[in-house]
C-alpha cells in the first residue's frame, strides 16, 4: 500500500487564526488549514509546510509545534496528515503562487482571519471534522499562550 504524507498547520497571527477558504463555483465553501503534500524535495513534513505557507499565504512561519496526527486509511492510498500549530511571522500575499493558485479548477483559496473564539471557529465550516473538534477543544488554551513573534498584517 502506498501513504502519502501531508503536513498542514493552525496558524496564529497575533490573537487571530489564519485558515483558507475553499470553494467552486456552485458548491459549498469550506475552511481547511493551510498545508499540502509532502514533495520529494522536501526535508520532512515541516520543511513541506514551511514551503506551502510560502506558496498559500506568501508567509514565513516561526517555530512549529506538534498538535496531532489524522490517518486515512483510502484504498490504494493512505494519507496521513500531519498537523501543526506555528506563529506567522511575515506575510505578503503578493509573494502567493503554486499549482492551485494558477489552476482555476482546483476553486478558491482565500486567506480568511478569525478571533481566536470558539463561537467564531464553529461558525467556519473548518474541515475536517476531526480538526474543527480539536480547535475547538483547545482555543482557550491558545488563546492565552505567549504570544511569540506575531505580527498582524492584512489579508
Amino acid at each position: 500500500m502506498k501513504v502519502r504524507h501531508k503536513a498542514r498547520a493552525v496558524l496564529f497571527d497575533g490573537d487571530q487564526l489564519v485558515f483558507l477558504r475553499r470553494g467552486w463555483p456552485g458548491g459549498s465553501a469550506y475552511c481547511t488549514t493551510v498545508g499540502g503534500g509532502v514533495e520529494p524535495g522536501d526535508a520532512d513534513p515541516e520543511a513541506a509546510l514551511r514551503r506551502e505557507a510560502m506558496e498559500e499565504l506568501g508567509a514565513t512561519i516561526g517555530p512549529v509545534e506538534e498538535l496531532m496526527t489524522l490517518t486515512d486509511p483510502g484504498g490504494a492510498t493512505t494519507v496521513v496528515e500531519h498537523y501543526f500549530l506555528a506563529d506567522i511571522t511575515d506575510m505578503d500575499l503578493s509573494l502567493r503562487h503554486g499549482p492551485e493558485l494558477a489552476d482555476p479548477d482546483t476553486g478558491d483559496h482565500e486567506p480568511v482571519r478569525v478571533p481566536m473564539d470558539v463561537r467564531a471557529v464553529s461558525g467556519l465550516n473548518l474541515q475536517p471534522p476531526a480538526l474543527r473538534d480539536h480547535v475547538i477543544e483547545h482555543i482557550g488554551t491558545w488563546a492565552v499562550r505567549p504570544a511569540g513573534n506575531r505580527r498582524l498584517g492584512p489579508l
